[in-house]
């Protein structure tokens, strides 16, 4: 069908093969202008979040990631596939053979914060450091962090962001804090979103440049009600996770023992005694959405 009313022929398409098949070869002339060795083997590949599972090592049912980078993800990798379109959670095929994988995208992650940043004149870093080392209790302002649309769980390419809230007293620091509390919320909705599918999740790693606010890990793991892994060292997303994919295909390894999961230096687990002003703040996150949506 989908052939058909785009005017193309079967003949026309590429053949499918596993993310971690050999595809072909380089050709010899650009092996040899990029300094390369003669044989060059090209993997089938994968989208950013399938590599990057594949760089963590999220292959088998309740293994997962939580990407803070300029959009967020929660991934869940899956031994079956089980759809559930109307939570807006994206099913995929995974890279590697026979498993599947399930996510939850947010479009606007650390772009909340650059756009904050942009604002009020002041670094990403410097605003979430403003926030200190211990946890604090839930803002008084509400961010929603719709600033592009939302995917999970709205599907929503016309709801925009809100600040909430605000008072004389509301300063940089404050927002900041508003800010990230609204994308781990939006996160959160990713996560009820996964667990309608029946993903288990126990524990989660994180990658991406949000993962240098440790006050944003713990938030994220109070939020979410998960401990979360910080890789030791190294990058450990996607980029590894294609080198991973093109080392099965060369031959040289399998699945099993190439996609491992990375040595945790530190574990951020829940601040069990703001777990509950959380759940009641992610609450009012959830019905601020339908007010808003009424309203724009």
């Amino acid at each position: 069908y989908l052939l058909d009313v785009s005017h193309m022929r079967k003949d026309q398409m590429p053949r499918l093969i596993e993310g971690s098949d050999a595809a072909g070869q380089l050709r010899p002339e650009l092996a040899v202008r990029w300094g390369l060795k003669d044989t060059v083997t090209i993997a089938g590949g994968a989208g950013d979040n399938a590599a990057a599972a594949c760089g963590i090592g999220a292959m088998n049912e309740g293994q997962g990631f939580i990407s803070l980078g300029t959009s967020g993800v929660l991934m869940a990798a899956r031994d079956g596939c089980n759809p559930a379109p109307e939570t807006a959670v994206h099913t995929f095929c995974h890279a590697v053979p026979d498993r599947w994988y399930q996510m939850g995208v947010m479009l606007s992650a650390t772009d909340s914060l650059n756009w904050l940043g942009r604002v009020t004149g002041r670094s990403p870093s410097a605003l979430t450091g403003a926030l200190g080392a211990t946890l604090a209790p839930p803002s008084k302002v509400r961010f929603l962090p719709y600033l592009s649309g939302e995917r999970t769980p709205h599907n929503d390419v016309h709801i925009r962001g809100s600040l909430t809230g605000l008072d004389v007293n509301t300063g940089p620091k404050e927002m900041a804090a508003a800010v990230i509390e609204g994308v781990s919320f939006g996160l959160r909705d990713s996560l009820e979103a996964l667990k309608a599918t029946d993903a288990k999740l126990d524990r989660i790693v994180a990658i991406g440049g949000g993962t240098a606010s440790q006050y944003w890990v713990e938030l994220l793991a109070t939020v979410l009600g998960l401990p979360i892994g910080l890789p030791s060292g190294g990058e450990f997303g996607a980029a590894l996770g294609a080198a991973r994919l093109g080392q099965v295909a060369s031959g040289g390894a399998c699945v099993e023992d190439v996609m491992t999961a990375p040595e945790i230096r530190q574990t951020i687990v829940p601040n069990l005694a703001m777990r509950d002003q959380y759940d009641d703040a992610y609450a009012a996150f959830k019905a601020a959405y339908p007010a808003m949506k009424s309203i724009q």
